[in-house]
């Protein structure tokens, strides 16, 4: 339902697919392997996979993603959790390689550390669900609010630019939730005071 909405409003608003339903850029924000995302996006069911299998493949591909964020080895980020949540550096390694399973207290203290929204269903839920969490607030943004303007101000900066700005913002929508609240902040700003300007 979402993704079928999120594709409406996008050929509507004549955007650009890629920009907002970018497999890579998904698989990134969900833990799902970019084959996965595919199969989502063209409205196909992925393999099933049981919970287990899941927080093992989502945990690897948050510890794959962190290793090469930083490039430090899994020796590196073993450590810092076995620092940080208790454990020993070799379960920690094990859980992040994705041969073991977390206890629900790691897996908890895993949330935290790796910063993933959504709690333990970020790695238990169904790919179709992990997909969805994360498509909601991308429809947000592209939906009219009932008095009619748009729902924030990157959005109505978009209206206004359709050059590289416009590209820029689009690409934007994949930052980190703090990171969206500084931009639209200063985004919120910057409109201000152009229509003081003008």
């Amino acid at each position: 339902m979402t993704l079928d909405r999120l594709q409406a409003l996008i050929h509507e608003q004549g955007l650009e697919v890629s920009q907002l339903l970018d497999p890579r850029r998904l698989a990134a924000r969900t833990a799902l392997s970019e084959d996965t995302v595919r199969i989502l996006l063209r409205g196909g069911e992925p393999t099933t996979d049981t919970v287990n299998e899941r927080v093992r493949a989502r945990i690897k591909a948050l510890a794959d993603a962190h290793m090469a964020r930083t490039g430090k080895p899994m020796s590196d980020l073993a450590g810092r959790i076995s620092e940080q949540l208790g454990v020993s550096a070799f379960w920690a390694r094990k859980v992040c390689s994705g041969e073991k399973v977390p206890s629900v207290e790691l897996l908890h203290g895993l949330v935290g550390f790796f910063g993933v929204e959504g709690g333990e269903a970020y790695f238990t839920a169904p790919a179709s669900e992990a997909l969805n969490r994360v498509l909601v607030p991308v429809l947000a943004t592209l939906q009219p609010t009932p008095e009619g303007p748009p729902a924030d101000p990157v959005t109505e900066a978009l209206s206004k630019f359709d050059d590289v700005r416009g590209i820029a913002l689009r690409q934007a929508r994949d930052l980190p939730q703090e990171r969206w609240h500084v931009l639209s902040a200063t985004l919120q700003a910057l409109l201000e005071l152009d229509d003081k300007e003008h």
